[in-house]
């Protein structure tokens, strides 16, 4: 099945597609720093470079597509941001991304965002979103799930929009992730136990050519709004949400977790020190699910966390492929929400 990938990123959500059996064949991607990354790891993709809102919707096949995936970008929507939401430009590249699949008209979509766009204050422009979907004529379930319950070593809380065609008359409900029972949940263990003691600093936050697979991690202070809650999650649970961001990056779980000063102050365990550091580009990769195959490209080391914390997790976007390409191959099978898809 032939897919459009739109704001694809370094290709998180891309990637789980292909795994699931998908075939991308365009993809678009704004930031040049990502540009590289992406059509190393995705060398037969056909990227098109620049700003969706100056791409002609004619210059996307509207022949042979499956479907159109993609997460217009989230910072407007955050709930760490300004909850300007659709008020601000970034907010309305959902419009850009409702134009294109208007004139497309695949089987389905899928379109990710933070969880910050359910808050009171966007109540109204979510359901103009969900308004201008119908009249492009999809069906459309919106879901909120974490990422832990997909084979993810992380909390991480998104919500997806996912349609049908009208026509197609098919009942989809998000799968169940092959994770949801605590018991099997992918811890940080799992997911970065072995790298721990390979990783070195990064070259005055520029990438260090000593450090083998991306294994470097952003150096310097800790601003205020750092250190006012632990940035410790323990080797046994799942990580805390990636950051798009080296600064503001977790701690690795070789720390006692921080501990409480006052109300918004906390401070590193006496006589631990040495032992808080952020993880590494590569263990946030590990937490997202790319595999170590998967080549991050970068002068500046926080691009590498950029990209990566911009991603959707791998896994993650597997499961949600897996199901769909059930739903499209089986469309009288209404009972999805009951299975549950191996990693």
């Amino acid at each position: 099945m032939n897919v459009i990938s739109l704001f694809s990123g370094c290709g998180g959500l891309d990637l789980g597609f292909v795994q699931a059996g998908f075939n991308i064949v365009l993809s678009n991607e704004y930031d040049s720093r990502i540009w590289e990354t992406y059509e190393t790891n995705f060398p037969s993709h056909h990227l098109i470079k620049g700003d969706i809102r100056e791409v002609n919707e004619v210059d996307f096949p509207d022949e042979g597509i499956d479907g159109i995936i993609g997460g217009p970008p989230c910072q407007s929507w955050s709930e760490a941001g300004n909850l300007k939401g659709i008020d601000d430009k970034r907010g309305q590249l959902f419009y850009d991304y409702i134009r294109i699949l208007s004139h497309v008209r695949p089987k389905f979509f899928l379109a990710e965002n933070v969880r910050g766009m359910l808050a009171d204050r966007h109540h109204q422009a979510v359901s103009n979103i969900l308004t201008l979907f119908d009249r492009a004529g999809y069906n459309v379930r919106m879901s909120l799930v974490n990422s832990r319950d997909y084979g993810v070593a992380q909390e991480r809380k998104r919500v997806f929009y996912i349609g049908f065609r009208k026509d197609l008359d098919i009942s989809f409900f998000f799968p169940r992730g092959s994770t949801c029972h605590p018991s099997v949940r992918v811890t940080l263990r799992d997911a970065i136990g072995d790298l721990q003691h390979s990783a070195v600093p990064a070259s005055g936050n520029y990438h260090n050519p000593e450090a083998v697979n991306n294994n470097e991690y952003f150096v310097g202070t800790y601003s205020p709004i750092f250190m006012s809650r632990n940035r410790v999650r323990s080797w046994d649970e799942q990580g805390f949400t990636v950051q798009a961001s080296g600064r503001q990056c977790q701690l690795h779980p070789q720390a006692p977790k921080m501990e409480k000063v006052s109300e918004n102050k906390y401070k590193f365990k006496e006589g631990y020190e040495q032992l808080y550091r952020r993880m590494t580009v590569r263990e946030v990769a590990r937490l997202q699910g790319f595999p170590d195959e998967f080549k991050f490209i970068y002068d500046q080391v926080n691009t590498g966390y950029l990209m990566i914390g911009n991603a959707v997790p791998v896994p993650l976007a597997r499961e949600i492929a897996c199901a769909i390409m059930e739903a499209l191959a089986n469309s009288s099978n209404t009972n999805y929400e009951q299975r549950i898809y191996t990693r």
